[in-house]
């Protein structure tokens, strides 16, 4: 059986919290470029705490909620030594194994990067944004 390690922050402090956020729909890039790297939109709170998403030139509002269960976002490293309790891992890390039924001659080990503990639900339709024209200049 392989075991995969799964380590807290080096330095004892609890990893930063992210938030998920949930469209209804369908997000396509201008160009179909993709999404990854690139700037969907801005996310602002009105002043009673309502998340407030603004996209191009159509506005959405949501609300937050807690997760049932928390997600761990992890990041993978491989590590070529069969054991994974060596003079690296030292530290006052907290550590879980979890072990699975693959087969292999490489561990690897897992760190948490993030927790995500809330997500933001924007689950009505996007509504544009109408800026008044002043009609004396027409």
């Amino acid at each position: 059986m392989v075991q995969i390690v799964i380590r807290g922050s080096v330095d004892g402090s609890s990893p930063p919290e992210w938030l998920l956020v949930e469209l209804q729909g369908e997000m396509v890039s201008r160009h179909n470029s993709g999404l990854a790297g690139n700037v969907m939109g801005d996310l602002l709170y009105t002043t009673e705490g309502v998340p407030v998403l603004i996209i191009g030139h159509h506005i959405l509002y949501g609300k937050q909620v807690k997760l049932e269960k928390p997600f761990a976002v992890l990041t993978k490293h491989p590590s070529h030594s069969q054991d994974t309790t060596g003079s690296h891992d030292n530290n006052d890390a907290s550590q879980v194994s979890m072990e699975t039924d693959e087969q292999g001659s490489t561990s690897t080990s897992y760190s948490v990067s993030a927790l995500i503990k809330r997500k933001l639900i924007f689950k009505t339709r996007p509504k544009p944004i109408i800026t008044n024209e002043n009609s004396s200049v027409l």
